[in-house]
């Protein structure tokens, strides 16, 4: 793996300083951004340990029992449903000997039993079982539970933070809530998921999300006919937190189950969070993602598809449909975007020009990128 030195650091800290100004330069980070390790050890730091990650769909959380498990920057993470009705997000680390409790994935179960020594924890992360520890005089097991991080369900939408005592993501998803009104997200059922691994560094991935200009490349045949690459990008930017986007349509896309406005019905309705949660709502589809961290070069993308109940009870063929074009269009987003990754560790590489159909949104992640790296306290209301 390529290094960088501390004038590398300084040097790319710098240049994401100026996208804070009033006059932004209309250029992409320099290269070492995508591949410093000492880069990425700052982001664990200031970014992924305080951020809320959108990691699942209430879907698949809907009964007692339920988990959804991920991984972000090496730090894992269980969200359960528990037999009191709520969630709760944990760290399934064995508290005796520090064995994780459950892989990454999606599962049903009654408690999380460590497969080392037998210890078992209950939905809530509470010990409920630790086997011949009564010798041990000095252990309390009523005080031994999981540590826990803060959980929000907004819409159906599960986020989590590795700040327990995180303000809550809902006051800034609050603020776009009104674009996606004629939606009834709350209601909206999951019909399709996905967990996939990209060998790219999570801002390539974060840049290629905030702009439209790519479809002319990339989705030449699933995406341009419709939403072409060539349409103006009108950005709106409620918080660090949230960003919403429209991305036009070639025609109209009514719905016979949603009452649309005239604007939902002419674009792709877009909301993105920092760092890296994001739905578009398309007609009567939306369609969420989220790009989980691993390494400074590789991210687990997580995501679904939702649909309106009445379309979901009556269209099992078309969402097969569905189903297989969104796969196709993940894929081409992989297949260029690993390239791009590759392109970045050349002598040559340096920092590109960006196009005004690319800029509007990308320069928004970057003044966020910028805040969240070089502020001690960037976001308004954290606790």
């Amino acid at each position: 793996m390529l290094t960088t030195s501390q004038t590398d650091i300084d040097r790319i800290l710098t240049a994401l300083d100026a996208y804070r100004g009033t006059h932004p330069p209309a250029l992409s980070l320099p290269p070492e951004s995508y591949r410093s390790p000492e880069l990425w050890e700052l982001e664990r730091q200031k970014i992924f340990h305080r951020s809320w990650w959108l990691v699942a769909h209430a879907d698949q959380l809907a009964e007692t029992g339920d988990y959804v498990a991920v991984s972000i920057a090496g730090e894992q993470i269980v969200v359960t449903r528990a037999a009191d009705g709520e969630l709760y997000a944990l760290s399934p680390i064995c508290r005796h000997r520090l064995m994780p409790l459950v892989k990454d994935g999606a599962g049903h179960t009654d408690s999380f039993t460590c497969q080392y020594h037998l210890w078992k924890y209950g939905l809530d992360g509470r010990l409920k079982g630790a086997p011949y520890m009564g010798g041990n005089k000095e252990f309390e097991a009523e005080q031994c539970r999981l540590p826990g991080f803060a959980v929000a369900d907004w819409n159906g939408f599960v986020w989590v933070n590795l700040d327990a005592n995180a303000a809550p993501i809902g006051d800034h998803l609050d603020l776009a809530a009104p674009q996606f009104d004629n939606y009834r997200l709350g209601e909206m059922v999951q019909v399709d998921s996905w967990s996939m691994p990209w060998q790219v560094n999570w801002k390539l991935v974060m840049e290629n999300g905030h702009e439209n200009y790519h479809v002319i490349g990339l989705h030449r045949e699933t995406l341009e006919p419709f939403m072409p690459g060539g349409g103006d990008l009108h950005v709106e930017t409620y918080s660090p937190w949230v960003l919403h986007a429209r991305i036009p349509f070639t025609l109209p896309l009514p719905s016979d189950t949603l009452a649309l406005s005239d604007i939902q019905q002419r674009h792709g309705m877009l909301l993105m969070t920092f760092p890296t949660g994001a739905f578009i709502a398309l007609s009567d589809r939306v369609v969420w993602l989220s790009i989980l961290p691993q390494t400074v070069d590789r991210v687990q993308v997580v995501g679904g598809v939702l649909t309106t109940p009445e379309l979901a009870r009556d269209s099992a063929e078309v969402e097969l449909t569905q189903q297989a074009v969104t796969a196709m269009i993940n894929d081409e987003d992989r297949v260029g975007l690993e390239a791009v990754q590759r392109g970045v560790t050349s002598r040559y590489a340096q920092r590109g020009h960006l196009s005004p159909k690319e800029s509007p949104g990308i320069l928004a992640f970057y003044r966020n990128l910028a805040t969240a790296l070089l502020d001690d306290n960037p976001w308004p209301g954290s606790r």
